[in-house]
């Protein structure tokens, strides 16, 4: 059903399924799944694919050019899996060639109201980011975070799977998976225990995660000194391999 006040390129892809309001524009290179419903005053940008059963909300602005300096017009992409909520103007833009060309988001999430997800982010699936929170330029986001209201993320920061950041967090440093974070800049402030019981987490792998965490946050250890600790602690519960490898896979160093 789309409201004949759109206005719909006409090399655009929309399954037959598809709902738009007024006075939402639809450009050329756009590809929307069956089930995907659009509000009204609603631009989308090319190139630009939309899995199934989306939901967006007027006044959003999806797959616009970057707001990096370096963007001269490259052809890059957005694609943007199933099941996702984009509240009201939120605002997602494709990526640079500086990087992969691509910003990708996963299926499941909850983007709340005047959310902006910058070029190149990668965000997985399962995720809540709440209202005006900034995600900048080439940030990781894995399953299951959680972002609070008016997070501030800073361009290539890696945000591990599980992981909670309180309302206003300013995150300038890499979090681990399985980690509760909080205030400017983010400290962390224990496993996100609530959240993985939420999830189904077993009793032994919580209570192994927290020895992982006392191990690399209590102990004054250095990196390097901790990970034989964890290593063992691995052999306890295979949770414990992701928040290895989100220290690992950390670029901007970890917050301590």
């Amino acid at each position: 059903m789309i409201d004949s006040r759109a206005i719909i390129d006409p090399s655009a892809k929309l399954a037959a399924n598809v709902e738009v309001g007024p006075f939402t524009i639809i450009g050329p290179d756009v590809v929307i799944g069956e089930g995907t419903v659009i509000g009204s005053h609603v631009v989308i940008k090319g190139p630009t694919t939309i899995g199934k059963h989306n939901q967006i909300f007027q006044f959003c602005t999806i797959g616009e050019d970057c707001q990096d300096k370096k963007f001269k017009g490259e052809p890059t992409r957005l694609e943007i899996g199933d099941h996702n909520i984009f509240r009201e103007a939120c605002t997602v833009h494709r990526g640079t060639t500086q990087d992969n060309s691509l910003t990708k988001i996963g299926s499941h999430n909850l983007f709340m109201v005047n959310v902006h997800v910058a070029h190149d982010v990668i965000i997985a699936d399962n995720c809540i980011l709440a209202n005006d929170t900034n995600i900048a330029g080439h940030v990781h986001i894995g399953n299951y975070v959680i972002l609070g209201g008016a997070s501030q993320v800073h361009q290539f920061v890696k945000i591990g799977s599980h992981s909670m950041c309180g309302t206003g967090s300013i995150v300038l440093k890499d979090v681990p998976a399985y980690i509760m974070a909080n205030g400017n800049s983010a400290k962390p402030h224990g496993i996100n225990i609530e959240g993985l019981k939420r999830r189904g987490f077993e009793k032994n792998d919580i209570r192994v995660l927290r020895n992982a965490y006392k191990t690399v946050y209590r102990k004054g250890l250095t990196l390097e000194e901790a990970r034989p600790e964890l290593l063992e602690l691995l052999k306890e519960s295979p949770a414990v391999e992701a928040f290895i490898e989100s220290i690992d896979q950390s670029t901007r160093g970890i917050i301590r």
